[in-house]
């Protein structure tokens, strides 16, 4: 709602125009459909009055067939005569059922049909005890005479269930154009209601936008006036607040002379702090080269730690081959005592012969015991040389670390000095930006001073329109009342 509020006048009327024409389509499809409606339902009961008609009409003609055909044969015996009575018969049948499927919905023409269907039966019988008469060889006359006894009656049974269904349907058809004529007139009674509607709603929507449309111009008058009220109001205002002006303006000019001395003040400070700055960042290159320097040496002292490290890993790595020697020697010195022994067995099994190889094979086992006891000696020297030397190792790379340590923190006061260094270009170049910025807002305050005066002639001036101003919304305050006026007769007309 509120954003149809807001629609132009030009669009609303036309949403309207579309609106008026909406109902009239609306109504006119409405139209339309109720008289192709009323046309489908007259010519659906032509249709099926006529195709039932016509059905029936077969149905009559189909028993007459079978009469004629089935009095040729009886009479002439001919054979072309009794295919014609069997192909008539078989067309009953199917019209018969044809008619069916149409009447499942109409309980008393079914139960005309299936009278019909009785009707039919019997006579198919009859005649067919007709036709073996004939064929038996019984004489024409006696054949006549039986026919007419009960072949003519049943055929005449089967007659009239085909009037009377000839008759119900004619009835039906009756009664189906009743109930078409008077969906005709209610069709065109729902016509003449919706034309009533569409013109009603089109009255009252024509009526409703003329109503939105005034109150709106008179709210859009109504605003005009107070604004026109408040404009007054301001201008007066406006004028008083231009005498004010004025004499601010003369507070202003004194200000920007104070505000001109302060500025070249700050210029001075600028020039100090940026020369303060320089020295600084020239202290600070300084301080760089030196931990430069410093650098160097902690990088040679690293390397020699590393070299001293790599000794110590070659050492290690000398000692575990010895390990691995003086267990081979241990192992031999095993083997050999174990000889020695044998042999000492075998030299005292030898008798007088076996004595001096018995004393040498002594020998043989003393050297053997020495030589194991010099091995685990020897095995002991080598594994205090490793925990030497793996002390020294981590005693070494603990050294390392320190050293990478400081090296790390010597990095880190390198980076502090470069940090600094580019603080104090910054501040340099700040400084500098505060000089250049005060000689400009030096300029700026003299330009301001020239302002302040063509301000309080613009006051001046400002003054003498605000007074103009105040006459013109009087006018239009009045205009827009008068106008008021207008629309709100126009709205109650």
């Amino acid at each position: 709602m509120t954003h149809f509020r807001q629609w132009t006048f030009g669009r609303k009327i036309g949403a309207g125009f579309a609106a008026m024409v909406g109902l009239f389509l609306i109504g006119g499809a409405i139209a339309i459909y109720a008289l192709d409606t009323v046309r489908s339902s007259k010519d659906k009961v032509i249709d099926d009055g006529v195709r039932r008609a016509v059905a029936v009409e077969q149905l009559r003609v189909s028993s007459s067939e079978m009469a004629v055909n089935s009095r040729g044969y009886l009479l002439t015996g001919s054979e072309q005569m009794l295919t014609q009575v069997r192909q008539a018969a078989t067309a009953l049948t199917g019209q018969l059922s044809t008619l069916r499927a149409e009447a499942r919905s109409r309980p008393a023409e079914l139960a005309l049909l299936d009278n019909i269907d009785k009707a039919r039966v019997d006579y198919q019988t009859s005649l067919d005890r007709m036709i073996a008469l004939r064929r038996a060889g019984t004489p024409v006359e006696r054949v006549g005479r039986a026919f007419e006894a009960d072949t003519l009656p049943r055929r005449e049974t089967l007659n009239g269930q085909i009037s009377a269904l000839r008759d119900q349907l004619s009835q039906q058809l009756a009664t189906d154009r009743a109930e078409s004529t008077a969906r005709a007139n209610a069709a065109a009674t729902s016509v003449f209601v919706v034309v009533l509607l569409v013109t009603a709603c089109g009255i009252a929507l024509g009526m409703a936008l003329t109503r939105v449309l005034g109150r709106q111009i008179g709210g859009v008058v109504g605003h005009i006036q107070s604004s026109s009220a408040e404009l007054e109001a301001v201008a007066g205002q406006q004028a008083s607040g231009a005498r004010e002006q004025s004499t601010a303006m003369n507070e202003i000019t004194t200000t920007t002379n104070e505000l001109s001395i302060t500025s070249r003040q700050i210029v001075e400070t600028a020039q100090r702090v940026s020369r303060t700055a320089e020295q600084t960042a020239d202290a600070a290159r300084t301080g760089d080269a030196t931990i430069d320097q410093t650098r160097t040496s902690i990088a040679a002292i690293r390397r020699q730690v590393d070299l001293i490290v790599q000794h110590m890993l070659e050492l290690g790595e000398k000692s575990q081959q010895i390990g691995v020697i003086v267990d081979l020697v241990s192992e031999l010195a095993e083997q050999t005592n174990i000889l020695a022994i044998n042999a000492t067995i075998e030299a005292s099994g030898a008798g007088e012969w076996g004595r001096r190889f018995s004393v040498v094979a002594d020998e043989i086992r003393k050297l053997a015991d020495r030589t194991a006891g010099s091995a685990k000696e020897i095995r002991a020297l080598v594994e205090d040389v490793r925990g030497a030397v793996n002390t020294t190792v981590m005693a070494t790379e603990t050294g390392a670390k320190a050293v990478d340590s400081g090296s790390q923190r010597f990095d880190e006061v390198t980076e502090a000095f470069g940090r600094i260094s580019n603080l104090v270009v910054t501040t340099s170049d700040a400084a500098r930006e505060i000089e250049l910025s005060t000689r400009q807002q030096s300029t700026a305050v003299e330009q301001t001073n020239a302002a302040v005066a063509d301000t309080a002639r613009v006051t001046q001036e400002s003054e003498v329109s605000s007074t103009q101003t105040r006459q013109t919304a009087a006018q239009l305050t009045n205009l827009a009342g008068e106008l008021l006026r207008l629309v709100s007769t126009k709205a109650g007309g």
